[in-house]
């Protein structure tokens, strides 16, 4: 059964921008895209870089460390569709972000 975790409150993360977080000893990734908060694997898949700390274009992530994006919403690479990082579930309630790990 799935555990939930407060990230942040929805102040926390404006519009176009992410935050790495830690729920569940796992580093999650949150975005706000428009309004909408999605979040995935925290961890880049190519060498481990913060993608919660990378800039955010629209929904793509681009990891601080060596340029790999990602799409937020999807998890999809931009350029490997065999490289997807995990999607959590988000919901929002009372001003608070919170994710099911």
């Amino acid at each position: 059964m799935p555990e939930r975790y407060r990230l942040a409150s929805v102040d926390e993360v404006a519009p176009g921008t992410g935050k790495e977080c830690v729920a569940g000893g796992r580093i999650i990734a949150l975005f706000n895209v428009d309004g909408e908060f999605h979040a995935i694997d925290g961890i880049c898949a190519h060498a481990g870089g913060p993608v919660g700390n990378g800039a955010l274009t629209g929904n793509i992530v681009t990891c601080p460390w060596h340029g790999w994006q990602y799409d937020v919403k999807t998890g999809q690479h931009c350029l490997a569709p065999t490289i997807c990082q995990q999607l959590f579930p988000v919901t929002v309630e009372d001003g608070d972000v919170f994710v099911e790990l």
